[in-house]
């Protein structure tokens, strides 16, 4: 296996990963406060401002307690994806590397776990005309049947895409029906080499466990005034930033199209899919060392003995 790291580097990053409700951001605080280090964020969608309901951004008290990076800094109407997180991540831990020798990445977006650690892969140019058509098929069509048609070419791509992006979904078509091959495929590319030390850990329970605290984590959200927060971001409903669960589900309930505990049984569910995904997407990475939800003490000596 290609390493990520030169392992000759006095400079570190513990990622830490796992799905949607898992706990990473309590662990990330823990690992933090241990090694001193500030917390950089591998989440789409916590990088933009005015969701902090539903993506769950952390506490005031635990952003007050450790600094943060990537938690509501970007607009909504600003076009952020996988190759731009890994040009500006690593241009903020060679910042943050002038003053602490360990940052701690946490994250549950595959993508841009992919694009810190390895560096995102060489694809085909977009299609212009191939991209019209495919967006006035999702137009008329809806996501689903793109979908469809991916898992046709690419099962594997299918099985872990965030369906709930139609962005997503349609990129990888249309690499598929450029280059003639698989998506999954053509990222399986060369390692890009990083001149620091990476540690990966993860954190796993039982899947009803973690599918109950899911559904207890979107009632806090209905609780603590997730519609009103999907209200004011209503005017951006159509940029890739809300393209996302959490906010789809509130959108169809304003329009009409389902009740209000129709939309919240559905962010529930849609919560609970993208979890699956999450588990199939980390499970592929040999380099992740998985970890029970509480077992910080473990985790940190782990941690330590990977970096002796």
């Amino acid at each position: 296996m290609e390493t990520t790291t030169t392992m000759t580097s006095t400079k570190r990053v513990i990622v830490v990963v796992g799905a949607t409700a898992s706990g990473k951001t309590d662990l990330s605080i823990a690992l933090a406060r241990n090694y001193n280090a500030p917390i950089l964020s591998m989440d789409s969608r916590q990088v933009y401002k005015g969701l902090p309901i539903g993506t769950a951004y952390p506490s005031n008290e635990q952003l007050q307690a450790v600094e943060h990076h990537f938690i509501g800094e970007l607009e909504l109407t600003e076009n952020f994806n996988c190759g731009e997180y890994e040009k500006r991540a690593l241009e903020r831990l060679e910042t943050l590397f002038k003053h602490s020798d360990t940052v701690v990445a946490v994250g549950g977006s595959g993508l841009y776990v992919k694009a810190l650690c390895e560096g995102m892969d060489s694809l085909p140019e977009a299609d212009d005309t191939l991209r019209a058509e495919l967006a006035e098929r999702l137009k008329n069509e809806g996501v689903e049947a793109l979908a469809a048609e991916l898992k046709v070419l690419d099962s594997d791509y299918y099985e872990v895409v965030d369906r709930c992006n139609p962005a997503r979904v349609m990129r990888a078509l249309e690499v598929c029906l450029v280059s003639g091959k698989k998506y999954s495929e053509l990222r399986k590319s060369e390692r890009k080499s990083r001149d620091f030390q990476i540690v990966k850990v993860g954190i796993t329970m039982p899947r009803e466990e973690l599918y109950e605290r899911i559904n207890r984590r979107v009632d806090i959200m209905v609780a603590e005034g997730l519609e009103a927060e999907a209200r004011a971001v209503l005017p951006y409903r159509d940029y890739n930033s809300l393209k996302t669960v959490g906010y789809a589900e509130m959108f169809d309930y304003f329009d009409g199209k389902i009740s209000f505990e129709e939309a919240v049984e559905l962010i529930k569910r849609n919560s609970r899919r993208y979890a699956k995904r999450q588990i199939t997407w980390f499970g592929r990475d040999n380099d992740i060392a998985w970890f029970n939800r509480g077992e910080e003490e473990q985790i940190i000596k782990y941690i330590d003995a990977q970096f002796g």
